[in-house]
């Protein structure tokens, strides 16, 4: 019996030979797309799913609101875990994290040195969440001292390359060239995906005795910085909301004027574990955050591709019943039973199906290429070690056999004989509801298609207006450069500025902090008292001297510049803070005072014009800019325009790096073009344009399949019908017309069916950009324009030919 489908899968195939490969193509179009989106999604869905208790363990998160707007912090003040292990109850764990990146030099060993490696600052409580198999040393004996280090295997073979496991305990480890530690353990890497590898856990004790981070625990209730994290495990029976209770009460009694100000609010938060990976509010350590919005648009674009692939399959399926109809009414004559004849298509759209499946896992790996940019470097196609990927495979076979079999299965078991072999496959009401369900479906099909087209050209706008909008700077033709904050010889710093400033391709050059837009930030609690009232606010801050808003173009709009004479006692702030104080005309808040803490006053001595500190997903907060005597490392470098052709800013940039390894050999070199960094801000826009590009040109290359064998189909079956009107005098244009007519109306019909839906759709995704492009209406017309030509073009294929045909042909008898 399988012998005998089978034989009659290959010659059903073998005679409709277009049709099957409209139908495979489209099925591994779509199941190319369902693997590579579940390798994503999986990779994604299963971080931090290998620890025990995951769903009591929680990061303790800052979350603030200025004038309704939220912002977050994924830190916590510095003395904070100390004081909530002695004073907040039902914590079974408290563990504290505080990250860094430190140049690596390992004593006994030659060249020995390693460079931007993360650290973490812990104590044996982290492994008490997070616990890793030792492989040399223990827990009892590691980190419980100042100046203790233990390695994750991975970094131990990195530093340490021909010892043992046990031979490197006791080895010295040196970070920034003044931290030396002694290795008393080795862990292995962490089981399964994570946000929490780590590789060089320095003891927590350690900060207690360098003099830079000592400030950060004792007393420092008033700064957050998102390098401090705070782990936390809960008692089986202690509920989230009771310990954010208590955190908060215990941050109030330490900083009791830090809500005073209705304008800004700060409270503390719990993130869920399972959050870790997930959320962009407060981010991870060095893995990407994923996007939970991004991954169900993933899922959604697979599933639709597969919808149509499926879609594709029935339309052709259920147009040629009625060439396979008296097959269908001799088998039925022999003996066969319905039951057969389903199992029998069945078996035939498995088998296609099967082979589409052949076709995708030959292109998932060139997929998985192709959007390298976009995914993990730990994604990879890897079926045979990989059984989670064999049985999705597995499912998703007899899942798309079934949903794109079934219904033309259906159809072609229930003609009657006697019907069939007089040439009446169909009755009047069955043709009707079977002509109905292809229209139906290649409606939905363009649909999809258009919506595609909808969102691509919307996302493609917005990354534009992001991309041109004047933000309230200049970001062209700067360089910015970051100077090592661990330098040995501060004087080289000064030495390298000076060089830089003589070069000839430099316009002018400001020391600085962080450049004036970028995904990073530093605030203070700041208090501006007029007499009569006090206004409490989160005041964001960037260090910059005199030149830093002369490179960047911000305009002053009143006052003076600063210098650095003011390190101490002045600063410029941004219009929003003006008003923020109370002042309508914001020049008059110049001259002012504002408090940071009890024994820092600043005046304010000018006003610039706002301008965007990050993304245009963010509102302009408060700001001001100050030089300080520390954190100016940052270099801001205004390049003079390029002559036509020239590479002036090639050779100025290779110039720096010259320079750069003549004064800090130890440290590589790097420099960004602020312009660049602006559009790395819009990566995941990006991204999403980029996915939406090519799931808009896959459904309508589908749709466009799909539509191409449907009017095969239409033409072949009125082929005599034709010949006649061309015998009784009709035109070519008006044979066109006829034969493109129904389908066309079906285009028009999706679009405007899909219309208000992207209209809403698009609407709410905009809506995540404070400042955005608007919803035009030639959006939706140049895309309805743009798919109804395709579909013209795709059907004058066949239809052309078919009006141009030679009647005396299609009118002969057989």
């Amino acid at each position: 019996m399988l012998k005998n489908y089978l034989k009659t899968a290959f010659r059903s195939f073998k005679r409709h030979k277009l049709f099957t490969f409209i139908n495979v193509i489209g099925l591994a179009i779509g199941i190319s797309a369902a693997l590579v989106i579940f390798l994503i999604v999986n990779y994604d869905l299963t971080f931090n799913q290998n620890i025990k208790d995951s769903d009591r363990i929680y990061r303790v998160v800052s979350d603030y609101s200025f004038q309704g707007d939220p912002f977050y912090n994924s830190g916590v003040t510095g003395p904070l875990p100390e004081a909530a292990r002695s004073q907040v109850t039902g914590l079974e764990v408290v563990a504290p994290v505080f990250t860094s990146n430190y140049k690596v030099t390992i004593p006994a060993k030659t060249p020995g040195k390693f460079k931007n490696q993360d650290v973490a600052y812990a104590d044996k409580t982290y492994f008490d969440l997070f616990p890793r198999q030792w492989l040399a040393g223990s827990a009892t004996n590691s980190l419980n001292e100042p100046f203790q280090v233990v390695l994750s295997e991975k970094q131990a073979q990195k530093y340490f390359p021909k010892y043992t496991y046990d031979q490197i305990i006791g080895k010295q480890v040196v970070y920034a060239d003044s931290i030396k530690t002694t290795v008393t353990g080795i862990v292995a890497e962490p089981a399964g995906n994570t946000d929490l590898e780590f590789h060089d856990f320095i003891s927590h004790s350690t900060m207690m005795s360098v003099a830079d981070m000592k400030k950060q625990l004792i007393g420092n209730w008033g700064g957050t910085t998102s390098n401090s994290q705070m782990f936390v495990k809960l008692t089986p029976k202690t509920t989230r909301a009771n310990i954010i209770g208590q955190l908060n009460r215990l941050v109030t009694k330490n900083t009791p004027d830090a809500n005073k100000n209705s304008g800004y609010k700060s409270s503390l938060n719990l993130q869920p574990l399972s959050d870790l990976h997930f959320n962009s509010h407060y981010g991870s350590f060095n893995k990407p955050v994923a996007n939970k919005t991004t991954l169900y648009l993933l899922m959604a674009v697979a599933a639709f591709l597969l919808l149509l692939g499926c879609i594709n399959f029935v339309n052709l399926t259920t147009a040629q019943a009625t060439q396979r109809a008296k097959e269908i009414g001799i088998r039925k004559t022999m003996g066969s039973s319905r039951k057969q004849i389903i199992v029998q298509y069945l078996s035939e759209t498995l088998m296609v199906t099967l082979l589409a499946v052949v076709i995708s896992m030959a292109l998932s790996p060139l997929i998985l290429k192709l959007f390298a940019d976009f995914i993990s470097a730990d994604i990879k196609f890897n079926p045979l070690n990989n059984p989670v990927l064999i049985g999705f495979v597995i499912l998703l076979t007899l899942v798309v056999s079934f949903v794109a079999g079934f219904y033309p299965a259906m159809v072609l078991s229930k003609f009657q004989p006697v019907l069939v072999l007089k040439n009446q496959a169909y009755s009047g009401t069955s043709k009707t509801r079977n002509a109905w369900l292809r229209k139906s479906l290649t409606v939905t099909q363009f649909i999809i298609a258009q919506f595609f087209i909808m969102a691509t050209i919307l996302v493609s706008k917005q990354i534009y207006y992001v991309l041109h909008k004047d933000l309230g700077f200049k970001k062209d033709a700067i360089v910015n450069v970051f100077m090592p904050w661990n330098a040995k010889n501060k004087s080289l710093k000064d030495v390298y500025v000076n060089k830089i400033k003589e070069m000839p391709q430099v316009a002018i050059l400001s020391r600085g902090g962080d450049v004036p837009s970028s995904n990073g930030w530093s605030s203070n609690d700041a208090t501006y008292r007029d007499g009569k009232r006090e206004v409490k606010s989160e005041l964001y801050t960037k260090s910059g001297d005199e030149n830093f808003i002369k490179v960047y173009h911000i305009k002053l709009l009143g006052g003076r510049n600063v210098s650095m004479a003011d390190t101490a006692h002045a600063m410029i702030i941004n219009e929003t803070y003006a008003h923020l104080m109370g002042f309508k005309n914001a020049n008059d808040a110049i001259g002012k005072y504002v408090e940071f803490g009890p024994k820092q006053k600043r005046q304010v001595v000018g006003v610039f014009g706002d301008f965007h500190q990050a993304s245009l997903h963010a509102i302009i907060k408060p700001l001001a800019i100050f030089p300080q005597m520390y954190n100016m490392d940052g270099l801001h470098i205004a390049l003079k325009p390029e002559t036509a052709g020239g590479n002036e800013w090639k050779t100025a940039t290779a110039a720096m790096e010259k320079e750069w390894k003549e004064l800090f050999p130890d440290d590589d070199f790097e420099f960004h073009f602020f312009d660049d960094s602006i559009a790395k801000m819009y990566t995941k826009e990006q991204q999403i344009s980029k996915l939406l590009t090519w799931a808009m040109g896959l459904s309508i290359f589908i749709s466009c399949l799909g539509l191409l064998g449907l009017a095969m189909f239409t033409t072949g079956a009125r082929t005599k019908e034709i010949g006649v009107r061309k015998v009784l005098g009709a035109t070519v244009a008006q044979i066109v017309a006829l034969l493109s007519r129904e389908l066309i109306l079906l285009v028009l019909l999706a679009f405007v069916v899909v219309t208000p839906i992207a209209v809403w759709a698009m609407n709410k995704w905009i809506q995540n950009f404070a400042d955005h492009t608007s919803l035009s209406w030639w959006v939706f017309a140049l895309s309805g324009a743009g798919m109804l030509l395709t579909a013209l073009i795709t059907l004058s294929s066949q239809t052309v030919r078919a009006a141009v045909a030679n009647p005396v042909k299609s009118l002969r008898s057989e």
